[in-house]
């Protein structure tokens, strides 16, 4: 009996300096893992993040311009070689409509919260989403001249239905500028911001495809995706991407801005 428990204890004793040894050993390894974590953590801040962004954005847009400029083209009767403004043209409209998308979540989610920073990110994404529009605005009319040999077609539904939908942002500008008190103006802009975005659809594909016209995709027309190359979409989509990231960066920027008027204004 004795010697049972002298065994029994010699094993418990074992037992636990191995145990110790094995706690040293994870608490070395666990901190090592956090120091090399809290390094990472603190090198990979938000600043960075924004950093490579840009860095990003910056080189995939020189790339998708320079290739959109010097890729060979086919032949496509009628757009020739301005077959290349479908780099540009599309996808501001795309962007365009991604930036109002967001508009439409900032601008419900500030009438279900009331915290000013959703009003100030639906204005921030309009005012990009309107500067896409208004810029696809002046390629389409640049294409116009070039393809139909006018700067503005009035009899071109689609050319005056999306002038119409860009004077409708335009007025959310103005009516914000019409109320002095921040919380009554960020009410009303958000909604007049969700109806405003509800009608772009209508205005920019449904009613142009209803009724006659030169625009690709209306009646007796084939859409662009009927005629376009192979070769163009190899750059299309990469643009489309491209100015997505474009936008979001100028969304960044003009926000960012804004923060920093109200904290000047603050002081």
């Amino acid at each position: 009996m004795p010697f049972a428990t002298l065994l029994i204890s010699s094993y418990e004793d074992k037992l636990v300096d191995i145990l110790n040894k094995l706690g040293v050993i994870f608490h070395e390894a666990f901190t090592i893992k956090w120091f090399f974590f809290c390094i990472f953590k603190s090198c990979i801040t938000k600043q960075s993040v924004l950093k490579l962004w840009k860095y990003f954005v910056a080189v995939w847009m020189t790339a998708v311009i320079t290739a959109g400029f010097l890729i060979k083209i086919p032949n496509i009767p009628i757009l020739e070689e301005s077959a290349r403004n479908l780099f540009l043209h599309v996808p501001m409209w795309f962007t365009m409509m991604v930036m109002f998308t967001m508009a439409f979540y900032y601008s419900i989610r500030f009438l279900n919260s009331e915290e000013m920073k959703w009003d100030t990110k639906a204005e921030t994404v309009t005012l990009v989403g309107l500067l896409f529009g208004i810029c696809g605005l002046l390629t389409g009319s640049l294409w116009a001249k070039f393809t139909w040999g006018s700067w503005w077609t009035f009899s071109e539904p689609r050319m005056n239905l999306s002038a119409l939908a860009m004077m409708i942002f335009v007025a959310y500008f103005i009516l914000r500028t019409a109320f002095n008190d921040p919380v009554k103006r960020a009410k009303i802009s958000a909604v007049y911001n969700i109806f405003g975005v509800t009608t772009i659809p209508f205005l920019l594909y449904i009613i142009p495809r209803q009724l006659p016209s030169l625009h690709p995709g209306a009646d007796g027309n084939p859409a662009f995706s009927e005629i376009t190359a192979p070769e163009l979409r190899l750059i299309f989509y990469p643009a489309v991407i491209g100015f997505i990231g474009l936008a979001i960066w100028l969304a960044d920027i003009t926000q960012r801005s804004k923060q920093l008027k109200a904290r000047a204004a603050e002081l």
